[in-house]
């Protein structure tokens, strides 16, 4: 584990240092700490034991989300690389197998690197090679890009995370670009040198009130996504995100992905194969400079529960409203609830089951840098 922080760090030593973030060519420093109050009205779990929610887990109770620290240089041309930490515990459910996020030995507190790679701009072309997220999704773990508090349905089931592989990017020009390249797969950095997924993206801008994101990746999966060793199945994920801004106040937002996989191993001990798809919309409205609001609705199919360990068809509404007393400082208070077609929620007891999950979460998200 500490072999491989410091060899992470001493990539990112290859990039040359400037005192002062003012441009591209200068290294640039980003950074915040998001604390919560979530209260669950049922348990975390579902039947099969698989939390039912993304990282507001805390059933009762005060949580540190996340410590994140992004240290990037990513110039116009030339080499740059960027470095990416989470603390906190979100750190243990965004790690990706292979790396141990219990560096402190506290609970709920662990640590991981989320992001660390390099890469070459030349012209219109960019390399990335290293430690990356995914193309896929509109949430990312960067709290201060979302708009709600609680992470979407698809983000945390539908999607691919971190992954570990070779990225990249030609812009054609200022509405096209597009992306090509292979990784070792889902949410791993395990055998980082067994590059058997591909992956490709297309940005499209077509005006300043539009942006479409297609992208997708195939390749060889094991039967779970915790498993490393057996037989494998061939994976596909297609992502689809765009963002329409109506007005400088109202903008929408959606997201849709649908999953395949050849061979999987499914909570009834059947192999064979497997596909899950969702959909998330948003509708986000800023009030003034200090008040926002944000409304989010999702629907997912796990028609044979190998994403949730539950055969069901899972909705949920989210409504979120942000305050900003200053720039820096925002308040957020969310209300959440989540419905399924079964009794796939676990009861706090253990014993009952229910067809519902109700939230109500307190946010305060602070950025430092």
């Amino acid at each position: 584990m500490k072999k491989l922080y410091q060899f992470i760090c001493s990539l990112f030593l290859l990039i040359p240092l400037s005192a002062h973030a003012e441009s591209n060519n200068k290294i640039n420093f980003f950074g915040y700490v998001d604390g919560s109050y979530n209260y669950l009205y049922r348990s975390n779990l579902f039947t099969s034991g698989t939390h039912n929610r993304v990282y507001d887990l805390e059933q009762n109770g005060l949580t540190l989300q996340q410590i994140y620290l992004l240290l990037d240089k990513l110039p116009d041309q030339g080499l740059g690389g960027g470095l990416n930490i989470i603390i906190g515990r979100d750190a243990n459910e965004i790690s990706p197998a292979g790396l141990n996020p219990n560096v402190f030995d506290i609970q709920n507190i662990g640590l991981t690197v989320a992001q660390a790679y390099l890469q070459y701009s030349y012209q219109s072309f960019t390399l990335k090679a290293g430690e990356m997220l995914s193309l896929a999704g509109l949430e990312q773990n960067n709290y201060a890009d979302d708009t709600n508090f609680s992470r979407s349905i698809l983000d945390g089931y539908a999607q691919s995370g971190i992954h570990v592989g070779l990225r990249a990017t030609k812009k054609f020009n200022q509405q096209i670009s597009f992306i090509a390249g292979v990784n070792n797969g889902w949410n791993s950095i395990r055998q980082p040198g067994r590059l058997n997924t591909i992956e490709f993206g297309i940005n499209y801008i077509p005006c300043h009130i539009l942006s479409l994101t297609i992208d997708g990746s195939s390749g060889q999966q094991y039967l779970t996504d915790n498993t490393f060793t057996g037989p494998t199945g061939v994976r596909n994920l297609l992502d689809i995100f765009g963002t329409l801004t109506i007005t400088d106040q109202l903008n929408l937002a959606m997201n849709y992905d649908y999953g395949v996989q050849s061979k999987a191993l499914l909570p009834n001990a059947d192999i064979k194969r497997t596909t899950w798809q969702g959909f998330a919309g948003y509708l986000n409205y800023l009030f003034n400079d200090k008040w926002r609001t944000s409304f989010r609705s999702e629907i997912f199919s796990d028609s044979d529960g190998y994403r949730t360990g539950v055969r069901q068809n899972w909705r949920e509404i989210t409504l979120t409203l942000g305050y900003l007393p200053i720039k820096k400082l925002e308040f957020r208070g969310e209300i959440r609830r989540d419905f399924s077609n079964v009794n796939s929620f676990l009861d706090t007891n253990r014993i009952n089951t229910a067809n519902t999950q109700q939230s109500y979460a307190l946010n305060v998200l602070y950025q430092f840098a």
